[in-house]
């Protein structure tokens, strides 16, 4: 059975991070496996408390995946702080796994900053050109690439950018660009593709940039090319964010089982 390890965060609504990556695994048919970076009190709301873990806690977590089971894709997400960056970073290189899924998540869908400065720094300066693709927002994008992220022309220049700092692929996804159509701007070695589909209407949602990513290494494990694995977890995303859940007072949910109970 394909396996992936997902590096991120606890989300205690189950909305997003660990949670959200997992279940989309599952719903891929794969294996999921995890190491925890920091525990989270958050629900749809908002973020209460974030709980960074010891690094060498972080590391023997994915020492003990990586000794036991064969990982044919990871997914990082929240990171925290540099301690914990700089100690995922040594875990990659150590393993060499080819399919890396960068989430450069700096914020929570409802407030709340989930990666420091230093930890900023430490993804520019030493993830990215660990990483297969990175998934960043336009927000991300604009971080990422010195620059203003508003239009699809910015995501193309945005990308060229931040692909120029180690990635070999960058998906600068649409969902905060102001553009009628939902349009993710994906380039790597053979160039640019931009990937469009109507934009869901389904008020605010918790969990669709980790979801995301989380697909595109489900598929990737499941043996699928860059490009179609992009495109694949882009159709999924959506259907999962057009069937979201009446969870909660926030952010809805996603209903990442959607394809199993229609």
């Amino acid at each position: 059975m394909p396996t992936a390890l997902t590096i991120a965060g606890s989300d205690s609504s189950a909305g997003a991070g660990i949670q959200a990556d997992l279940k989309t695994f599952a719903a891929h048919g794969v294996y999921g496996t995890c190491a925890i970076t920091a525990v989270t009190a958050q629900n749809t709301v908002g973020v209460r408390l974030v709980h960074e873990l010891p690094p060498d806690v972080v590391t023997a977590q994915i020492e003990a995946v990586a000794d036991d089971i064969e990982i044919q894709a990871v997914k990082i997400g929240m990171l925290a702080g540099p301690a914990i960056a700089g100690a995922v970073a040594a875990s990659l290189r150590r393993h060499a796994w080819g399919a890396v899924v960068l989430d450069p998540v700096m914020t929570a869908s409802r407030g709340g900053r989930l990666l420091s400065a230093e930890a900023f720094d430490v993804v520019r300066t030493e993830l990215l050109s660990l990483a297969l693709v990175v998934t960043p927002n336009a927000g991300e994008a604009a971080a990422l690439a010195g620059m203003e992220v508003a239009t699809v022309a910015d995501a193309r220049q945005a990308a060229a950018r931040i692909r120029a700092l180690g990635p070999r692929a960058v998906v600068v996804k649409g969902g905060h660009l102001r553009e009628d159509e939902a349009v993710d701007v994906l380039l790597d070695e053979t160039g640019y593709a931009e990937l469009r589909g109507p934009r869901v209407i389904a008020g605010p949602a918790h969990g669709t940039g980790c979801t995301f990513a989380a697909a595109i290494a489900a598929n990737l494990a499941l043996g699928s090319a860059l490009r179609p694995a992009v495109e694949q977890a882009k159709r999924y995303v959506a259907a999962a964010l057009g069937r979201g859940l009446s969870i909660g007072r926030g952010h809805h949910p996603l209903d990442h089982f959607w394809a199993h109970h229609r």
